[in-house]
């Protein structure tokens, strides 16, 4: 019984469009739902994926207009790793970016950047078996594309006393790390000295990370989180799949999310993302909630 890698990452934008702009248009990925916040339907919940919107690739942002930019600190993740297939990969990501203003550092085998509100991440070359989870992007060689999550980075000041916890979960320690890693996938959780000024929980700033569970194992997930002294959420049904939420000792938001139902669950996949999609339960505030909300306009869409 063993976690599957990283399920998907959830973070703060203040401004939806240039979120968009961003991920879908110059980073490559796929808008895959464009739904609302269920514990706040009054803003939108934006998910980027592969071109299957498959876990494992399936960055997310709450937009909260007017929010001030954060600033990542103790208990807080405050780098994304991708995965990538080669140097020549660093090279295209490199001019790409360049290209939209986005400033970039080469190390070796990885690149680094910010995104427009400041978000980090990081480009690795990375050698695994994993499906490589790649989106489908006209500008972008599928094999220069990114290739799903690799690791989130966080600010821990003792990171030791994550370690209880982590064993509980089933994480191995490796190099710089933990990792997670299931019969079909792996993802890498590591730890770094913060910053001497405290977090700040804003635009470009990460919400929480979710590890993912097979259906079945879901509540054996949430006991060994409670034996090692976590304190998790009764079950969440999130429609497109369930999840538990609970702080590892660091201080970041923990979530084990269950593989499915899946983004097909009320949209076909060859036209996800294309309208807002709100679960049965919110359906009877759409009314009230889509006037609410700022139109975004999905320059994939735009471009055909």
């Amino acid at each position: 019984m063993r976690l599957e890698g990283i399920h998907h990452i959830t973070a703060i934008t203040e401004d939806a469009q240039r979120n968009v702009d961003f991920y879908a248009g110059t980073m490559g990925l796929r808008l895959v739902k464009k739904t609302v916040n269920q514990d706040n339907p009054t803003v939108y919940h934006l998910f980027f994926a592969d071109k299957a919107g498959d876990a494992g690739s399936d960055l997310t942002f709450f937009e909260y207009p007017g929010v001030p930019r954060g600033r990542a600190g103790g208990g807080m993740v405050h780098r994304i790793v991708w995965r990538v297939s080669s140097e020549d990969s660093l090279s295209f990501w490199s001019e790409r970016l360049a290209a939209a203003g986005i400033e970039s550092e080469r190390d070796g085998d990885s690149l680094r950047f910010s995104d427009p509100e400041g978000l980090d991440h990081e480009l690795a070359v990375v050698e695994v078996s994993d499906e490589p989870l790649v989106a489908e992007h006209p500008e972008v060689p599928a094999e220069l594309a990114l290739q799903g999550f690799h690791a989130v980075r966080a600010y821990s000041p003792a990171p030791e006393t994550s370690s209880r916890l982590l064993e509980a979960l089933e994480f191995e320690p490796v190099d710089g790390g933990w990792e997670a890693r299931g019969e079909k996938r792996g993802g890498l959780y590591g730890f770094d000295e913060p910053p001497p000024e405290p977090g700040l929980q804003g635009a470009g700033s990460v919400h929480h990370v979710a590890w993912a569970s097979l259906p079945e194992e879901h509540m054996q997930w949430r006991e060994k989180a409670i034996s090692a002294g976590a304190q998790p959420t009764p079950l969440i049904d999130r429609f497109y799949f369930r999840s538990i939420y609970f702080r590892e000792p660091s201080g970041v938001l923990f979530e084990i999310a269950t593989l499915g139902p899946g983004f097909t669950v009320d949209e076909p996949l060859e036209h996800l993302g294309e309208k807002l999609s709100l679960p049965p339960d919110f359906e009877h505030l759409r009314d009230e909630v889509e006037p609410r909300l700022r139109p975004v306009v999905n320059p994939r869409v735009k471009a055909k």
